[in-house]
């Protein structure tokens, strides 16, 4: 019999929408978008590959475990997967107070329902993904990390025969002497980030476990680490649910467009009402400009977007950045 695992279905998540988010996720594997979600990945700390399914029942989810070559525990499984799936308790959906403060958010949150972010597997991950992606299209750079999977990483066939490879972890990678498709320079670079990962720098409850602002600071003592991929380290790996991505260019013209301020700082200001799930809205914001412009799936740059209709301000509103958008002031 195969192993299953019961988790939690938080109110107003959707696996469905999480699924599609990993689908239409450059750096995933693709495939179509389904009530069930397939996952392969190597777990935080041991870096045992695992292979996962997991589906909805009874308002419960249920990770059944497809691949799992060397017993990782069942506990291991099931705090990866709350992480990477967002699964935070709460017993009301944690948006619809954020959304009763600023009606850009409702409006999102009607737009994508049930979307919460799906993490890297690992920080380890994001760190490596952060690396590959540099100076290069996100597409180009989706096909590298895929490639990288199937050469070097765990393959796993799942229920309806999709098949998955997960990312190699830190001590795999180490044993290399050379990623195709990767430059010498970042292969050095990831190799390093191996080294960190594998001495704990890259540690999830660690990360989590430091104030955001500290934790970003440390990130950036690694080699190859800037203020943008520690960020990314944070929100997509370690799966902090409150930072505001900062150094995020798309984010920052998607906010342009929608709140009708330019200036990074105000854009910081209008966050703080995303409390304590800067990260989640941040995600709902970055979906739309996606939907909006197709720029990462065409590969095509938009330098600025306009502004949509349920954004602009109401008449007689008051033209600051925040009365403009029919925020509620703090």
């Amino acid at each position: 019999m195969t192993p299953t695992i019961r988790l939690p279905r938080p109110p107003g998540f959707s696996l469905e929408a999480g699924s599609a988010f990993v689908m239409d996720f450059a750096a995933s594997q693709g495939g179509e978008a389904a009530p069930a979600l397939n996952l392969a990945f190597a777990l935080d700390r041991t870096w045992q590959p695992v292979g996962v399914r997991v589906s909805e029942r009874d308002r419960m989810l249920d990770a059944e475990i497809v691949a799992d070559p060397r017993s990782a525990s069942a506990e291991a499984i099931r705090g990866d997967l709350l992480r990477i799936l967002s699964l935070h308790p709460a017993e009301d959906d944690p948006l619809a107070e954020i959304a009763a403060r600023d009606p850009i958010v409702e409006h999102l949150r009607r737009r994508y329902p049930g979307l919460r972010p799906v993490q890297f597997p690992t920080p380890w991950e994001a760190a490596a993904w952060s690396v590959i992606g540099r100076r290069i299209r996100i597409v180009q750079a989706a096909r590298i990390k895929q490639r990288l999977s199937e050469r070097f990483g765990m393959r796993t066939e799942f229920p309806g025969g999709q098949t998955l490879c997960s990312f190699p972890g830190p001590d795999a990678v180490l044993d290399l002497s050379a990623m195709p498709g990767l430059t010498a320079r970042k292969f050095e670079t990831i190799r390093g980030l191996a080294r960190a990962a594998l001495d704990g720098a890259l540690d999830t409850g660690r990360l989590r476990g430091l104030p955001p602002a500290e934790a970003a600071a440390e990130l950036q003592r690694l080699s190859g680490i800037g203020p943008f991929s520690a960020e990314l380290i944070l929100v997509r790996g370690a799966g902090a649910p409150d930072l505001f991505p900062s150094h995020e260019p798309r984010l920052a013209k998607a906010m342009a467009a929608l709140y009708g301020a330019e200036d990074g700082h105000e854009h910081e200001r209008i966050a703080e009402r995303w409390r304590p799930y800067r990260s989640w809205v941040a995600l709902l914001i970055r979906r739309w400009l996606e939907d909006e412009t197709g720029e990462i799936a065409r590969s095509v740059p938009v330098d600025a977007v306009p502004r949509p209709d349920f954004a602009r301000r109401p008449p007689g509103r008051r033209t600051d950045a925040g009365q403009a958008s029919g925020i509620t002031p703090a």
